[in-house]
Parts: C-alpha cells; structure tokens; sequence
C-alpha cells in the first residue's frame, strides 16, 4: 500500500447522520470520492433528497435514509437499512449538531426547554446513532471508524450565552475519549475533529454582517472563516488505514484560534 493509497476508502461502508447538512454533504461526497458506499442519514427529507441526487449526478450511489436520530428506533433501523443494503457498516460520521447561536442566553438563567434540545441536537444523536452503528462493528468483527463533530467550544468558553453547546461538546470531547477506550478491543477508533466558525447555509445570514465576520476573522490567525472543504481531509484521515493507530484524539481546525488563547 503506498502513501496515498493509505487515504483511499474502497470496499467500506460509511453511515453519515447528518449528511446532508451543510458539513455532512460536503463530507459525504468526499467520502464518496474516496472510494467509501454511503448512507446519508437526515430528518429533512428535501435536503435529504437534494443531497443524494447531486451525489448521484456524480456517480455515486449513496443509499438515503429519512430518520429522526434523537428517537432510538429511528437510529436502531437507520443501521439496520444500511446493513440490509451494503451487507456491512464500517465508518460512522457524525455531522448532526449546531443550533448554538438560535439561544443564548446568561448562564445563571439558562432555561431547560432551550438546554435540552441542544443536548438532544448536539449529543443525543451521536449517542444514539454511534451505539447502533458499533453494535453492528462489533458483530461485523472486522473493526470500524468513529469520527465525531465537537466545536473549539468544546475547549473554550466564551462570554456570549453559550452554555448549553459548550457542554454538550465537552461532553463529546470526554465521549470520544472514553469510546477510545472502550472500544479499541474490537479494533474501532474513535477521533474527533473540533472546528471554529464555519461557513455553511445556516449560518450564510451571521456572515453576510460584516461586523459579525470581521469579530471572526479577526481572532483567526490565517485571517478567514472555515469552510466544509477544510474539514474534509481530517475526517478521511480519521476514517482510514492512514490513522490506523490513532484513536482518542481531538484534531483542532481553527486556523490557529486556539493557539492564541
């Protein structure tokens, strides 16, 4: 196998919740690229739809699955689909989360609707969609890929109502290390990657203030928001033989930001 071989996917099976998000799509056409088969997994049907035809009008054939992964059953029969139809599952991709801007709100006042569906958000549905796709690693025997999204927030508070989200993405940063842990005895990684601000259709209205953009840019030392494609590579690291003995690990893509705190 040669270097760049080391990164290829072939013969593998990703289950990618959240993939046709603004992160998820553009991970799930990489995957694709590399050589992976993949299930798009999203509650949003017509993003869903959108997702996959454009996946398809490259080549690929990825399998679309409509679930709701803060509900176990729907995360239970996700797997089940995907193995039905590949014969296997090999890497998970967790790309559900955000909503952190939509409430903030002090911490000493932080109210339990806004904190649970930013929990149910962020961490329910990798919980949820992880527990099933290593259930099935494990039957498989034959080891698997864990790739979770955290947040620099996840390291770093910040002085602008974020409670909720920073705990939640601690609480994956402390998850992948224990999965880490726990899992390695049945050959499957578990890494997460931990991005700053990036620029994705959700948050396209945030940036197009350019005080809200320049207060981000300004605290980055390379000077510019994160983009999907700046995420990619790292999560195919994660995802391949090229990381075969890493596991645990929280890769920072922040364009420096957190070097200067």
């Amino acid at each position: 196998m040669g270097p760049t071989d080391m990164f290829r996917l072939d013969g593998k099976v990703a289950f990618i919740p959240g993939g046709s998000g603004g992160i998820g799509s553009t991970l799930a056409a990489g995957v694709c690229e590399a050589g992976a088969q993949v299930a798009v997994v999203d509650r949003d049907g017509d993003g869903l739809a959108r997702t996959c035809s454009r996946m398809r009008e490259a080549g690929s054939q990825p399998l679309a699955i409509a679930a709701d992964l803060t509900r176990k059953e729907d995360a239970d029969r996700a797997v089940v689909e995907t193995v039905d139809h590949f014969g296997r599952l090999d890497i998970v991709i967790n790309a559900i989360g955000g909503g952190a801007g939509k409430v903030l709100f002090d911490a000493e006042d932080y109210p339990v609707p806004e904190w649970d569906w930013i929990f149910d958000l962020n961490l329910r549905t990798t919980l949820l969609a992880t527990q099933a796709a290593v259930r099935a690693m494990i039957e498989g025997g034959q080891g698997g890929k864990v790739v979770n999204i955290s947040s620099v927030r996840g390291q770093l508070g910040i002085n602008a109502g974020y409670s909720a989200y920073v705990a939640a993405k601690g609480a994956i940063d402390s998850l992948t290390r224990q999965w880490a842990t726990e899992w390695a005895k049945h050959g499957i990684t578990v890494n997460a990657i931990s991005p700053t601000f990036v620029d994705t259709p959700q948050v396209a209205m945030l940036l197009d203030d350019p005080d809200f953009k320049a207060a981000i840019v300004n605290r980055v030392p390379l000077g510019r928001v994160g983009e999907t494609r700046d995420l990619l590579g790292p999560v195919l690291l994660f995802c391949s033989e090229a990381s075969a003995f890493v596991t645990g690990q929280i890769l920072t893509i922040d364009g420096g930001l957190t070097a200067t705190q």
